[in-house]
């Protein structure tokens, strides 16, 4: 495999299709350039999504979001254009990708776009609590 920036996502088989989990991941080094002004804007990417049958493949998901540095997208289109393109190599049960964008102007950006499979509905969440903490005293 190179190491140098492609658009190019790789996939392997997902270990356990017969369950829904979650995979997290956190790319804290996006770069691309403003459109606008040829200057680099700097995000934190959040990767969430729940694998059907693929899982990107790291050293791909890394070289693909290098591939981004010298390319000029506005925030919103760069996080669509990403979402997209995981999703359609990957074809996820669900798939949300969040791109905080570093201050540019005295604002910060957050964009979040998410993918659902057609049909898909997730489990119902199960909320699961520490016991109250034992009291040391005899009554």
């Amino acid at each position: 495999m190179t190491t140098r920036p492609t658009k190019k996502l790789e996939t392997f088989a997902n270990p356990a299709p017969q369950r829904d989990y979650r995979i997290h991941m956190e790319i804290p080094e996006f770069t691309c350039l403003c459109p606008k002004t040829g200057q680099p804007d700097f995000a934190v990417l959040t990767l969430d999504y729940v694998p059907d049958k693929l899982c990107v493949e790291l050293k791909s998901l890394k070289l693909y979001v290098w591939s981004f540095r010298d390319e000029g997208h506005f925030h919103e289109d760069v996080t669509n254009r990403i979402l997209d393109d995981l999703a359609k190599v990957t074809k996820p049960r669900f798939m949300r990708l969040t791109a905080r964008f570093f201050v540019r102007g005295g604002i910060f950006t957050n964009v979040v776009a998410e993918h659902r499979k057609k049909g898909w509905k997730p489990a119902p969440a199960i909320e699961l609590h520490d016991f109250p903490p034992q009291s040391n005293t005899r009554g």
